[in-house]
């Protein structure tokens, strides 16, 4: 039987590709890929606590389709992987199956699997294909659709890595019932992110309907993993290399990668997480700096704690924040221009826009203000 579906067309000319969002949509997937792989079988990298989840599920589909699955790549996981190590571990393992630029790369997992793949894709004889099979919210709504992909260094988050778009996406929206529910809520921060840049009408629906999400409804999960999909590809199908509209796209996401730079990019702040933080932090800026209604960052703010996401630092136990750091991580930004730190900052729900000319002692304010809040 055939899942429902609803495809999501990412237009970037010959680079064009579907994502294809449903429940159950694993199962018989083994056609689409070989379309892509014509025929033959990818290299899938996954991690370890995926594999026993999914693996035979994606090799089923794929023995279906006539494809023989090779010997899949199993890293460890977590956010740890993302680095120089884990990298060329990965590389040395893909370039000894003796591949061809003709070889297709399968990323099975969530967002640390699907960026380092993604990276190993853009790497290898300089660039083979590679198809997204996200299965967490967080990689479903933003890392597997857009093209960017890379690693971790000591100096920062994503700081090494390359724009290299997958061929497929397959979102399945049933591999988010085997996530622990703090995994679902780090995703679902990603989910609310594109209402509060450019859809007021999508963040009012998920007032009502957002815990539904969270709590494993298939037709809400579907809806608001379709509606996060569309919002991304329309942007990323105009600004593909964030240039203008895309850098929208980290609404959150200075101030996040800050908080976790501050706690080691592990368990202790799951980057969803960090950027529900963050995207509160924003909304306060744009307050103090009088640009936002107070009642908007209170709506932001109310709804994310409504539905179990932290919103401020101090609701994380047991760190000790220091503005100056945070700061310092701040000016390492991938977004940071002639020195400046690029803050998306908001007039509105729905109405985010990027901003380079913003007061420093605004920003420290609002840090110091949020990392002694009771």
């Amino acid at each position: 039987m055939t899942a429902s579906l609803d495809t999501v067309r990412l237009d970037l000319g010959a680079r064009s590709y579907d994502i294809l969002v449903g429940d159950g949509v694993l199962s018989d997937a083994g056609e689409r890929i070989a379309a892509v792989t014509k025929g033959r079988a990818p290299i899938v990298v996954t991690d370890a606590n995926v594999a026993p989840l999914h693996l035979d599920s994606l090799n089923a589909a794929m023995i279906e389709a006539g494809i023989a699955p090779s010997p899949a790549i199993i890293l460890p996981a977590g956010e740890k992987t993302k680095d120089f190590g884990h990298f060329q571990t990965l590389l040395d393992d893909i370039l000894g199956r003796g591949i061809e630029r003709s070889t297709v790369l399968l990323a099975l997992g969530g967002g640390v699997i699907g960026d380092i793949t993604g990276f190993a894709a853009a790497s290898a004889l300089r660039g083979i294909d590679f198809i997204q099979v996200p299965t967490t919210l967080l990689s479903q709504v933003d890392s597997s659709v857009g093209g960017k992909t890379g690693i971790n260094s000591r100096h920062g988050k994503n700081l090494i890595g390359a724009f290299h778009q997958p061929r497929l996406v397959i979102a399945d929206t049933a591999t988010l019932d085997t996530l622990p529910k703090r995994e679902v809520l780090a995703g679902y921060a990603e989910v609310v992110k594109y209402g509060l840049i450019r859809l007021p009408d999508f963040f009012t629906w998920l007032e009502s309907n957002g815990q539904r999400v969270v709590d494993g409804d298939s037709a809400a999960r579907r809806h608001a993993v379709t509606t996060s999909c569309r919002a991304k590809a329309d942007i990323v199908g105009v600004d593909e290399r964030e240039s203008g509209d895309r850098a929208l796209l980290n609404l959150g996401h200075t101030f996040g990668h800050a908080l976790e730079a501050a706690t080691g990019f592990g368990q202790t702040l799951l980057h969803g997480e960090g950027v529900s933080i963050g995207m509160v932090l924003a909304f306060d800026l744009s307050v103090k700096l009088g640009l936002c209604p107070a009642e908007d960052a209170r709506r932001a703010r109310a709804h994310l704690a409504s539905v179990g996401l932290p919103v401020r630092p101090t609701d994380i136990p047991g760190v000790a924040w220091n503005v100056d750091e945070l700061i310092r991580s701040m000016a390492k930004d991938k977004k940071v221009s002639d020195g400046r730190i690029t803050f998306i900052l908001a007039n509105g729900i729905g109405q985010a826009f990027t901003r380079r000319d913003v007061d420093a002692d605004a920003v420290r304010a609002v840090l110091s203000d949020s990392v002694t809040a009771a």
